[in-house]
């Protein structure tokens, strides 16, 4: 079996320097994926809409329509994990990528072995029918369902229901609320919660990465932070899952 065979995934890669893309490629394939290219906004948007990637590497300043308006398209369409590549390095930059939607960011100038192996760990989570476990009680396959208040968390289908309606998470947003909720009421530090969505093998990820990913996942709730229902924070250390009233 060929390794394209086993990974079988579609990575997108938009950048205007053709340079850039070729480099991105070569590295990507030589992993086994299928690279698929655009080198401005519209481009980028029309080529997502017809490869429905695994994946996308995307870069902020492109002609056309900027990365922070392709990542809030392809965001409002569904969860398909994004990686920023982009020469604004600055931490507002990284904060506002995030907030726009993005799942990881890495600055320019970047090491190319750095990027595949960051594609790597994101499809892995992207993919990964379990949590990984913070200090406390596992998230373990065949553990069954977790509750919290009215929501259904099942590890198995990767999936949070409210009743019967499926809540739309991504899979960085799922790991936080299943791993609170599996911490059963005790308060987990936000590097703890870094730990269990991307473990060890980030080369690099910023403190309020966490805080982005819990404002999003209460949007997508409808929760507050000033009277939650799902998640509660535990100022100075970090966040636990509110208790049901």
């Amino acid at each position: 079996m060929s390794l394209v065979a086993r990974t079988s995934s579609t990575v997108l890669v938009v950048d205007d320097d053709r340079k850039i893309v070729q480099l991105v490629r070569a590295y990507l394939e030589r992993d086994g994926h299928r690279v698929v290219a655009a080198h401005d906004g519209r481009a980028a948007l029309a080529t997502f809409e017809a490869e429905r990637p695994d994946l996308v590497v995307l870069d902020l300043m492109l002609p056309e329509l900027d990365g922070y308006e392709v990542c809030r398209r392809i965001r409002a369409e569904g969860d398909t994990p994004i990686l920023m590549l982009t020469a604004r390095s600055s931490v507002p930059d990284r904060i506002h990528g995030l907030l726009a939607g993005a799942d990881d960011y890495l600055p320019k100038p970047f090491s190319p072995a750095e990027l595949a192996a960051r594609v790597r760990a994101i499809l892995r989570r992207t993919r990964a029918t379990t949590v990984r476990p913070t200090p406390g009680p596992e998230l373990a396959m065949g553990r069954g369902p977790l509750r919290q208040a009215d929501l259904t968390i099942d590890p198995e289908r990767f999936e949070v229901r409210r009743g019967a309606a499926i809540v739309p998470l991504t899979s960085v947003e799922f790991r936080l609320l299943a791993t609170l909720v599996a911490a059963e009421g005790r308060v987990l530090t936000r590097d703890q919660l870094l730990d269990a969505v991307y473990g060890h093998d980030e080369a690099e990820v910023l403190d309020r990465t966490v805080d982005v990913h819990i404002g999003r996942l209460r949007d997508k709730l409808g929760d507050r932070a000033d009277a939650p229902r799902y998640v509660a924070t535990v100022r100075g250390v970090g966040y636990r899952a509110a208790p049901v009233p």
